[in-house]
């Protein structure tokens, strides 16, 4: 185990609590909450496998810690999808969405380009303002 497997195992409690909340129609599904889902789940996990993988000295995650985090981190991603009205069951890797998070710099970037939700208009500006 490595010193990052208390706080992987915290995000993926909350993850699998937002989940549980989010089936039992206890939050709402709307625009608002999916970006709710991003900064306060999606952004901590990728944030702590960028951080993990380029401080002095790489982390190797244990099969179960990196398991964690990227389950977590897919549960978020379909919780957002399913903020937007579309049901997904992603399986993307954490270092996909770190390598989009490095590029774009904007958590809702990452998530549109890894889930395709929502759908850009033609002609839409790439982001909200009040992301």
């Amino acid at each position: 185990m490595t010193r990052y497997a208390d706080r992987i195992d915290a995000l993926a409690r909350r993850a699998e609590r937002d989940r549980q909340a989010f089936e039992r129609g206890e939050v709402p599904a709307t625009p608002a909450q999916a970006l709710t889902y991003l900064r306060e789940g999606v952004g901590p996990a990728v944030a702590l496998y960028i951080d993990a993988r380029t401080g002095n000295e790489t982390v190797r995650f244990s099969h179960r810690e990196f398991d964690r985090l990227e389950r977590a981190m897919n549960d978020w991603l379909a919780l957002y999808t399913a903020c937007h009205g579309v049901r997904t069951e992603p399986e993307f890797t954490v270092r996909e969405a770190a390598q989009l998070l490095i590029d774009t710099h904007h958590i809702g970037d990452v998530a549109r380009l890894l889930t395709k939700v929502p759908a850009r208009e033609p002609g839409a500006p790439a982001r909200d303002a009040r992301e």
